[in-house]
């Protein structure tokens, strides 16, 4: 893994490009930066697949992720505490404890 410093992330307030990942889902500049500095293309795969099945009428998704040794758990809300669905990762190397991302479900 790259040497990647999680406080690098306070500079994506917002985004000047976006980046295809699948024929419906896009990312931003600090989304993509996540996913190339932490090697986690396959969050970005496993939220944007997600985001397809929940079909929610809310503007955006919060999604959770929380590691717990090698272990992770992904949870997709509104951001105000209803759940949508929980993903359970058997192994990770995610070097954070936890982050939260905000995605748009397709068709928004």
């Amino acid at each position: 893994m790259k040497n990647f410093d999680p406080s690098q992330l306070i500079q994506f307030i917002g985004t000047e490009k976006y980046y295809r990942i699948t024929n419906k889902h896009l990312l931003t500049d600090g989304t993509k930066y996540l996913a190339e500095e932490a090697e986690c293309f396959w969050m970005m795969d496993a939220i944007a697949s997600h985001l397809s099945e929940i079909g929610t009428q809310d503007w955006f998704v919060q999604v959770r992720m929380t590691v717990n040794g090698y272990k992770a758990k992904l949870i997709y809300e509104d951001g105000r505490g209803k759940e949508y669905a929980r993903q359970e990762i058997p192994y990770t190397d995610f070097p954070m404890h936890s982050i939260a991302l905000f995605g748009i479900p397709p068709n928004q």
